[in-house]
């Protein structure tokens, strides 16, 4: 058997998995990454989730996360905003290539297909390194970037699966004890996504059913959204739909401890959850008719395709076995400051500021059949729902005692409850990053990720040359501003004067400035003139004239408005543009420079000018 010796091994080519390699070569370190599959980016890419949730705030497109959201919108016909479920929908395959040719550009990273861990290498309280079908690899530092956590199992390193109840951290979410949905879900379900394609008026090939079809347990699947919201959901482009539906959809639980049991039961449960997901897709056509059809080229073939590339290579796993670490992450360490917008900044052992990666998802667990109501963590912005903000510690990611080892996936020391903010795509991209730069600082430095000085693996990520990431969140200091390096220091020498409202005090709005999100450079970013109407705090509408989108139907506009016009949501990411819009008291006319965005009804404004006179080209109602 053949054996490898590297610096860093990186195990599993996941969202996490893939950031911790690139990371860890960019710095300098010799890398290998070995993954299962043929495509790089897991949630991103290969389960197919190609809508992520979360960051999705300009002052948050920061690191590798920033770099992927530009990348994205450079490469990907016809822009991002295509659902409304998210503002950055894609062909999975260009987010595929995206991460392939950072890997490739890397002559210090190795990238391994085909591989999956057999054994882990272990020297005393040492991980020394990973053995796989065709050859074992050693390395100073391994990082667990599996999707289910596999290292932890066969490293015999101290870890948890599934639920923690309310005695154990008093996290308010928590049940005070096992109910009959703990016992059917010990960690939340996975889904096996599908996409799906319009074929307009031809006629999609018929879905098979799957064995032991049952379409009943998809019935009410759309009941209160209708088909067309229920499609548009996960719109993406090229009229084609991402499958990932939690309501009488694709989730699927049955029996999740198959997933940690054995390689056997795994293959179980991964093929019923596959058979699950093509009968919804032939649920889907059955009652919405033969226009829809299994898309075509989306995915590369695989041994459970059957032939078919519209389905993931493997399932989007919501949860994983999750580290004993040196700090555990749990839902009070996520929730807002009282009376504020973000969580207090994490703190070590010595009483430094640990933050080294970043998020805002307000929390969200998925359990077929029940509904599981969590402790808000949710607040108006932009016009829209977003998450407080919340930021991750260094310890997260090292063993309580274990040496040589970070983990870089969902696989982080966190409760049962706060995994449902961790796990989401861009957070995982964010502790991949912060991974991957820990382990080549203790390579360039020679010591273990337990004696690594948090601060300077905060510095080097808040001044990588390629993706400097920030640590610290806030919401009115985007990446591009001249003093968010400043910012992020200070906070991280001060943390007692961080903001619990999330602004940096006294900065006033850029007014008129250039549009800076990724999506200001696509060709079909609309320019538009329309009357904002402050409908109530955080809530605006904008009016424009019939006919300028042509997806949208006449609103009912009220007097003094357009006498045909359409009515849209209006929303924004940009810190600059919200402050603009919360200052309006009384409707305004402006001019807007932004997206349109038919499935969600929404226009996405990325510049607004507000105009001081009644513009020439509108007729007023009578």
């Amino acid at each position: 058997m053949d054996s490898l010796t590297t610096d860093v091994l990186v195990v599993g080519g996941g969202t996490g998995g893939t950031a911790a390699a690139i990371q860890a070569a960019r710095r300098g370190a010799s890398v290998v990454l070995v993954s299962e599959f043929s495509w790089l980016g897991g949630m991103l890419t290969s389960a197919g989730v190609s809508a992520p949730d979360g960051n999705e705030l300009r002052s948050l497109q920061t690191g590798l996360w920033g770099a992927f959201l530009r990348s994205l919108s450079a490469r990907q016909p016809g822009g991002l905003d295509h659902a409304w479920v998210s503002f950055f929908t894609y062909d999975p395959g260009v987010g595929a290539a995206i991460f392939a040719e950072w890997v490739q550009a890397l002559p210090n990273l190795r990238w391994i297909t085909g591989q999956t861990p057999l054994a882990v290498l272990r020297e005393g309280d040492r991980i020394a390194g990973v053995r796989f079908q065709a050859f074992t690899i050693h390395a100073q530092i391994t990082l667990d970037g599996t999707e289910l956590g596999d290292l932890l199992a066969l490293g015999d390193v101290p870890h948890r699966w599934g639920w923690e109840f309310q005695p154990a951290w008093n996290e308010p979410s928590a049940p005070v004890q096992p109910t009959p949905m703990t016992e059917q879900y010990p960690v939340q379900a996975p889904t096996w996504v599908v996409v799906l394609q319009d074929f307009g008026e031809a006629e999609a090939p018929e879905i098979p059913p799957p064995p032991d079809y049952d379409p009943t347990c998809f019935e009410g699947a759309w009941d209160g959204y209708g088909p067309e919201k229920f499609l548009n959901y996960g719109r993406l482009p090229g009229d084609r739909f991402m499958i990932n539906w939690p309501h009488h959809g694709n989730d699927y639980g049955h029996n999740l401890n198959r997933l940690v049991q054995s390689a056997e039961t795994r293959r179980e449960f991964t093929q019923a959850a596959r058979n699950h997901a093509q009968g919804f897709a032939r649920f889907i056509q059955t009652e919405l008719g033969r226009r829809y059809g299994l898309a075509s080229k989306t995915f590369p073939a695989a041994p459970r395709s059957m032939g078919s590339s519209a389905f993931a290579l493997h399932p989007y796993y919501r949860e994983s076995r999750r580290l004993r670490g040196r700090s555990l992450v749990t839902e009070p360490e996520i929730l807002p400051l009282p009376g504020g917008q973000v969580a207090a900044l994490p703190v070590n052992a010595q009483g430094e500021p640990a933050a080294i990666a970043l998020g805002n998802y307000p929390n969200d667990h998925h359990y077929p059949g029940y509904e599981f109501p969590l402790h808000p963590k949710s607040l108006r912005w932009g016009g829209r729902w977003t998450g407080t903000l919340f930021s991750l510690p260094y310890d997260c990611l090292v063993p309580e005692t274990v040496e040589g080892f970070l983990v870089c996936e969902k696989n982080i020391s966190v409760s049962h409850i706060a995994n449902g903010a961790t796990r989401l795509q861009p957070v995982v991209l964010g502790l991949g990053q912060a991974a991957g730069m820990a382990a080549a600082l203790c390579i360039e430095r020679g010591c273990s990720p337990h004696n690594l000085p948090v601060r300077e693996l905060q510095e080097a990520l808040l001044t990588d040359p390629t993706a400097p990431a920030a640590v610290v969140p806030l919401f009115n200091l985007p990446p591009d501003h001249p003093d968010w390096l400043h910012w992020q220091r200070h906070y991280l020498d001060h943390p007692d004067q961080y903001p619990a409202d999330g602004n940096v005090p006294g900065r006033s709005p850029v007014v008129g400035a250039e549009p800076r999100s990724p999506q200001s450079s696509l060709p079909d970013s609309s320019a538009v003139r329309g009357l904002i109407h402050p409908v109530a705090p955080q809530s605006y509408t904008l009016m424009l004239t019939e006919g300028a989108i042509a997806c949208l139907r006449p609103a009912q506009a009220p007097r003094g408005t357009p006498s045909a016009a359409v009515s849209l949501t209006l929303v924004t990411l940009d810190a600059d543009i919200d402050a603009q819009l919360r200052q309006l008291q009384t409707p305004q006319w402006a001019s807007l420079s932004g997206k349109v965005n038919c499935s969600g009804g929404w226009f996405l404004a990325e510049n607004v000018t507000l105009l001081t006179s009644f513009p020439d080209q509108f007729e007023e109602s009578p």
